[in-house]
C-alpha cells in the first residue's frame, strides 16, 4: 500500500523532529524515515548523556532529554515513524508529487521531501589491526551505549577528539583503570575536556601515553593486551579488558548521493530563502545542508526547518496566502496544537 503524505522527512534527529512541528503548525502532515531503530539521530546514538547548553530557553539538557522534549512537542501532529530503514529511491511523478521507497519496501507518494539526516549516516573510523573485526561490540567498541558495561573494567581509550576525552572523563571514575592513548600530545578536544583529563591524570585515575595500537594479543578468544608502538619505536604491551576506539566518524550519504542533488563536500547545497535544493520540492535542513555562512548548530537547523515549512506550504498551495501566525494568540495554531 502506498502512503500519501505532504512530506517525507529523511532523518529523525532534532532537526527532523522539529521539522514535523513546523509543518504541523501549517496544517501539513509528515512521515519520518530513519536508518536507526530509535528516534534522535546522532543525539541518541552517539552522545545521549552529553550536555547541551545552546538551546534557547533551556539552560542545559542532555541530548536524550532534548530528543524526548521534541518528541513530546510534536505529539499533537501524530508523526509517523518508519525506523530501521533507509530511503533508497526518490523519483518525481509529476511537477508536484514524488514517489519515495525505503529499504524495507515502504512506499510513499509525497508532495515534498526534506533531508534532515545530519551529514548522512556515520561510520566510525576503524582500528586497523589484525583480528579486530571479531572483537567489535565484544571487547572493542566504537560507541558507548551503556556506560555501566565498563564498571570496574580495565579500559584503554584511543583518540584525541571530543568523544575520546568525553568518555575518558566520564568512565575514569567507573573503571578499575583507564589509559588514554593518542598519537601525539596535540588534541582536537575542547580545552576544558583536556584540562579535566589532566586533573584526572594528576589524581592517578587516568594514564596518558603517546603512541598507536599496532597489535592485539589474545588468550583464546579473549582479548588480553594491546601492543602499543611509541614515537621512539619502542613497543609495550598493555593489559586491558576493553578497548574503546574514537578515531572520529566519516559521513556516508548512502542513497542520497544518487538523487541528483547538488553536493558540496558531501553536503547538500540549498538556498537560504526556502532551503530548497536544486531539485524543486526537495529540501535540506540541519548539518547536511550547506550555504554561505552556514553554522552547524542545532538552533540553526530549527530556523532552517521553519523556513522550509513555509516554502513547502506555498508550493503545495500556490494560490493560498500563507500568513505568519503566532502560537501565542492564533486560534488556528491553538486548534492544531490541541490548546484549550
Amino acid at each position: 500500500m502506498t502512503i500519501q503524505t505532504d512530506s517525507v522527512i529523511v532523518g529523525a534527529g532534532p532537526c527532523g523532529l522539529f521539522q514535523v512541528f513546523e509543518l504541523g503548525l501549517l496544517g501539513l502532515d509528515a512521515h519520518v524515515v530513519d536508518a536507526l531503530d530509535v528516534i534522535g539521530g546522532q543525539c541518541a546514538e552517539l552522545y545521549p548523556d552529553k550536555p547541551i547548553y545552546d538551546i534557547p530557553g533551556i539552560p542545559v539538557c542532555d541530548a536524550q532529554e532534548l530528543v524526548e522534549k521534541l518528541n513530546e512537542q510534536i505529539k499533537p501532529f501524530s508523526p509517523q515513524y518508519h525506523l530501521s530503514q533507509q530511503v533508497t529511491k526518490v523519483e518525481p511523478i509529476d511537477e508536484l508529487l514524488f514517489s519515495v521507497e525505503t529499504s524495507a519496501g515502504t512506499q510513499f507518494e509525497t508532495k515534498s521531501v526534506i533531508v534532515a539526516g545530519g551529514v548522512g549516516s556515520f561510520e566510525p573510523q576503524p582500528l586497523r589491526v589484525d583480528g579486530v573485526e571479531a572483537l567489535i561490540d565484544k571487547q572493542v567498541f566504537y560507541r558507548v551505549k551503556d556506560p555501566s558495561r565498563f564498571e570496574k573494567r580495565h579500559l584503554i581509550v584511543l583518540g584525541g577528539g571530543d568523544s575520546a576525552f568525553d568518555w575518558t572523563n566520564e568512565l575514569a571514575e567507573r573503571a578499575a583503570s583507564l589509559t588514554l592513548i593518542h598519537r601525539s600530545d596535540r588534541f582536537r578536544a575542547a580545552d576544558a575536556s583536556v584540562a579535566t583529563m589532566r586533573s584526572l591524570e594528576t589524581a592517578g585515575k587516568v594514564s596518558f601515553h603517546i603512541g598507536n595500537v599496532t597489535g592485539l594479543e589474545m588468550d583464546g578468544n579473549t582479548l588480553r593486551r594491546a601492543v602499543v608502538t611509541h614515537p621512539d619505536k619502542s613497543i609495550s604491551q598493555m593489559d586491558l579488558d576493553d578497548l574503546l576506539v574514537f578515531f572520529g566518524l566519516s559521513p556516508n550519504l548512502g542513497p542520497i548521493a544518487d538523487w541528483g542533488l547538488e553536493l558540496d563536500r558531501k553536503q547538500i547545497t540549498v538556498d537560504t530563502e526556502k532551503f530548497e535544493t536544486n531539485v524543486p520540492g526537495i529540501y535540506a535542513v540541519g548539518d547536511i545542508a550547506t550555504y554561505p555562512g552556514k553554522k552547524k548548530l542545532i538552533l540553526s537547523g530549527f530556523h532552517e526547518a521553519a523556513l522550509a515549512a513555509f516554502a513547502i506550504k506555498a508550493r503545495i498551495n500556490p494560490d493560498e496566502k500563507v500568513y505568519l501566525q503566532y502560537t501565542t494568540t492564533s486560534p488556528i495554531m491553538h486548534e492544531r496544537l490541541g490548546v484549550n
